[in-house]
C-alpha cells in the first residue's frame, strides 16, 4: 500500500503542477487503533510555483478528492498551513507529528521546530474537548457501544489531559497517552484495543459502565480546567514569513 500511496502522490503532483513537501497518514491508522477495514487518511502539504502566489485573484488553497472505502486523500497549500499554524491549529500539529510518513522534504524538520513557538494550550484543549463532546452525544445502541466510538471519546480526552499537564502538543499515538488512564481502566482499554484491531469499523461491545462513567467525569473536569488556562499571546508572523520564502529557494 505504501507504494500505491506514493504513486498517487506523484500523480497529484503531475496533474496539479504542485510539489508535495510532506505527506502522512492521519486518523485511526496514525493513532494506532485502526481496524482491518479502516481506510487510508492521507494528508499532505503542497507548494505551487512562486508566481501563483502573486496573483490578485483569489486562489484555491486545498486539494480534495472523492472519499471511498479505501481512500480519503486531501491536502493544504503551504501558505494555508502556515496561516493555520499562526492560529495554533491542532490538526496541523497532528500532521506534523504523525508516526506514518509517506514523504518529507528536509525543510519540514524546521517547520516542526517553528511550530512549537505557536502552540496555544488553550486552543488545543478546546479543540480536543469539542471532539470528545461530539462523540459522547452520538448514537448509543441499547446495551452496546461501537468500539470505535469509545476510542473517539477516549483519545481527545487524554490528549486534553496531556496538554493541561505538559503544555505541549499531545502525542499522536494513542499508546503514548495510555499512561494517563487510571490503572484500573488500563486492562479494559487494552482489551478494547485488541478487539478493535480484529473487528471491522462497525464492531460493537457490551457497554462498559466504568468506562462510560470515566468519560463523562473526565469531560466535566477537563471543561472546568480548560477555563483556567490563560489565553496565549500571539506570536508574530516573521518566522512563518521567512519559512515560506525559504520554501522556494530550498
Amino acid at each position: 500500500m505504501y507504494q500505491k500511496i506514493c504513486s498517487r502522490l506523484a500523480a497529484i503532483e503531475r496533474e496539479q503542477t504542485v510539489q508535495i513537501l510532506y505527506a502522512v497518514e492521519s486518523g485511526s491508522r496514525a493513532w494506532g487503533f485502526d481496524a482491518p477495514d479502516s481506510d487510508y487518511d492521507v494528508r499532505f502539504l503542497y507548494l505551487r510555483p512562486q508566481s501563483y502566489y502573486l496573483r490578485l485573484e483569489k486562489t484555491r488553497d486545498v486539494l480534495e478528492y472523492p472519499i471511498d472505502a479505501i481512500w480519503d486523500v486531501n491536502g493544504w497549500d503551504l501558505q494555508k498551513a502556515l496561516r493555520l499554524l499562526h492560529a495554533s491549529n491542532p490538526t496541523l500539529y497532528e500532521w506534523l507529528h504523525s508516526p506514518i510518513i509517506y514523504r518529507e522534504a528536509p525543510l519540514i524538520a524546521q517547520l516542526r521546530t517553528i511550530s512549537l513557538e505557536y502552540f496555544c494550550p488553550k486552543a488545543g484543549v478546546y479543540h480536543y474537548l469539542s471532539m470528545a463532546r461530539n462523540n459522547l452525544v452520538r448514537e448509543k445502541m441499547e446495551g452496546e457501544q461501537r468500539i470505535k466510538q469509545y476510542f473517539y471519546q477516549l483519545r481527545p480526552l487524554l490528549a486534553s489531559r496531556w496538554i493541561l499537564q505538559q503544555r505541549t502538543p499531545p502525542p499522536v499515538l494513542f499508546s503514548e497517552l495510555l499512561p494517563l488512564l487510571p490503572g484500573a481502566l488500563l486492562p479494559v482499554v487494552e482489551q478494547l484495543l485488541a478487539q478493535k484491531r480484529q473487528l471491522c469499523e462497525r464492531g460493537t461491545v457490551a457497554a462498559i459502565p466504568a468506562l462510560d462513567g470515566y468519560l463523562r467525569e473526565q469531560l466535566s473536569d477537563l471543561e472546568i480546567q480548560a477555563k483556567k488556562l490563560p489565553a496565549s499571546s500571539r506570536v508574530g508572523w516573521e518566522a512563518l514569513d521567512a519559512f515560506f520564502l525559504c520554501a522556494f529557494t530550498g
